[in-house]
């Protein structure tokens, strides 16, 4: 089966089960809510809060080998896993004998192992790293908006789909003009603003 017939079959899916949500970027397929966009990885910046403990809450970043140095827990692996899966791993470490019940949540800062590119007719092109739930748009402002050569309506997003690179054309002036809908971006994706022939 195509990747345009994938497509095609997952959209009737959607339907049939009457999921009235529109797949987000037509062209693209989506992947599974548990994908690479939103597991932790080396450089990330997490703010770990637990429920009536301050002195444990506060700013932790993940090391090179997916690990964080947390008080009692000492080397905490959390590489791969969500922020709900990183807090659970917590909260099992704490109930360890430290704490009776912990109440433990992660919230992800920064997502320094996450990257996306931007390159062509804009004012700083360049590596910039990914935040979750980022548009093509926030992208773009990042880094530094358009030139006035940019074709903006012939952005082009890359994107490796099962090994294989799909790319795909986002209007982004039409997006940014509220005549379509907003295109999100994942780890990994590359941005390209072409030159205008006009």
């Amino acid at each position: 089966m195509n990747r345009t017939a994938s497509i095609a079959l997952l959209a009737a899916l959607f339907a049939l089960a009457g999921c009235p949500r529109a797949p987000r970027n037509p062209g693209l397929p989506e992947k599974t809510l548990e994908s690479v966009a939103s597991t932790l990885g080396a450089g990330d910046l997490i703010e770990v809060r637990i429920f009536q403990e301050p002195e444990l809450s506060g700013l932790y970043q993940v090391g090179g080998q997916g690990d964080l140095i947390f008080p009692l827990c000492r080397r905490v692996v959390v590489g791969g896993l969500t922020a709900n899966g990183a807090a659970e791993k917590l909260r099992a470490c704490l109930s360890e004998g430290f704490l009776r019940d912990p109440q433990v949540s992660v919230l992800i800062r920064e997502f320094n192992s996450k990257k996306v590119f931007v390159f062509g007719e804009v004012q700083k092109p360049g590596t910039f790293p990914y935040q979750d739930g980022m548009s093509i748009i926030q992208a773009v402002t990042l880094a530094g908006g358009f030139n006035r050569t940019a074709a903006q309506n012939s952005t082009s997003v890359t994107r490796r789909v099962d090994a294989q690179e799909v790319k795909v054309r986002v209007n982004v002036q039409d997006i940014a003009l509220g005549k379509a809908p907003n295109f999100m971006l994942e780890p990994g994706d590359i941005v390209y603003v072409p030159e205008s022939l006009f």
